[in-house]
C-alpha cells in the first residue's frame, strides 16, 4: 500500500512541477493565476498523500484545510485585482 500512495505522490508531484512551468510562461496573467491555483491544489493531495504515508493524516489534514482556505482567498483576490486593470497585463 504505501508503494502505491509514494507512486501517487511522485505523480502529483511532476504534475505540480508542470504547473509551475505553466505559472512562469504563462501568456496572460489569468493564465499564471490559474496556474498558481493549480499548484495549490496539488499541495494539497500533496500534504494528505504525505499523511497517510506518515500515518499522521489527522496532522496534515487540518493543515491541508487551512492551506486550501488560503489558497482559495488568495486567487480570488488575484483574480479580481487583475479584472479591475490593478496592473499593467
Amino acid at each position: 500500500m504505501s508503494s502505491i500512495l509514494t507512486g501517487v505522490t511522485i505523480l502529483v508531484a511532476v504534475s505540480t512541477a508542470v504547473g509551475l512551468y505553466r505559472a512562469g510562461i504563462g501568456p496572460t496573467v489569468f493564465d499564471r493565476v490559474l496556474a498558481a491555483g493549480w499548484v495549490g491544489t496539488n499541495s494539497l493531495i500533496l500534504l494528505v498523500l504525505i499523511g497517510f504515508i506518515y500515518g499522521r493524516i489527522d496532522m496534515f489534514v487540518d493543515i491541508a484545510l487551512a492551506y486550501a482556505l488560503l489558497n482559495f482567498v488568495v486567487t480570488i483576490a488575484l483574480v479580481k485585482y487583475f479584472e479591475r486593470g490593478g496592473a499593467s497585463r
